[in-house]
């Protein structure tokens, strides 16, 4: 089967062309650069829905992400129930407030000030999890390191976010919630791990800059400062 046909339509503009050995320019590379850039946790959005497809077109795409053995671990469940989004947003004000309480002086009122959720404006939310004990890819590569089910979630995560900013949409990752509790919520399988709650939507505005720099609680390291040499 040709590389053409062996992707899901759903994730293949028109205008897409799938060669064996395809060159990426120096302008591709820049515009690429520019991405992962532009790239931001977004957590004020418009209240304009996404079109029609929009999020399972994203999704498709995540599924292109490497993953440990090709067991392609990920499990989404895109959470559209007002209900249930109700139950998410009030675990995230009691985890909130628990997190809030363990801060103490000046720290606690710029925690205070942070905006850490749209989850009250998204028009879209979905929850993606991992399933470590899935039989896909027959355990191959995860023998030493069962944990790169997860790692292999969180790279979907992030071709799916790249995705998401190349079409103007925004996604904001919620991780200040009770994981058990989200799975009760969405009643999934007890064994799936939690990777991330995500809040999609077309950002209030645009920003280079990440919002907990913009917002003074933490700066950029150089890379540099995170690579030891051997």
């Amino acid at each position: 089967m040709d590389a053409q046909h062996s992707l899901p339509n759903v994730v293949r503009p028109t205008a897409w062309r799938y060669e064996w050995g395809m060159d990426f320019d120096d302008q591709f590379r820049a515009r690429l650069h520019d991405l992962l850039v532009w790239r931001r946790d977004v957590r004020r959005f418009r209240p304009d829905p996404l079109p029609s497809g929009a999020l399972d077109r994203l999704i498709a795409v995540a599924c292109l992400a490497p993953s440990v053995g090709l067991s392609q671990p990920w499990r989404f469940v895109t959470v559209e129930s007002a209900e249930r989004r109700r139950a998410v947003l009030d675990d995230f004000t009691a985890c909130n407030a628990a997190a809030l309480a363990s801060q103490e002086g000046e720290q606690a009122t710029r925690y205070a000030a942070l905006k850490l959720a749209g989850l009250a404006e998204a028009p879209s939310q979905l929850a993606v999890f991992a399933d470590r004990a899935t039989e896909v890819g027959l355990g191959l590569g995860r023998r030493t390191m069962p944990e790169m089910a997860e790692y292999s979630v969180v790279a979907a995560v992030t071709a799916m976010w790249l995705a998401a900013r190349a079409e103007g949409i925004g996604m904001g990752w919620v991780s200040i919630l009770d994981p058990s509790r989200i799975k009760a919520i969405l009643e999934v399988p007890e064994h799936w791990r939690l990777i991330g709650y995500f809040c999609l939507g077309y950002p209030e505005s645009e920003h280079c800059q990440p919002e907990l720099e913009r917002a003074g609680w933490e700066k950029r390291r150089p890379p540099e400062s995170a690579i030891l040499r051997r």
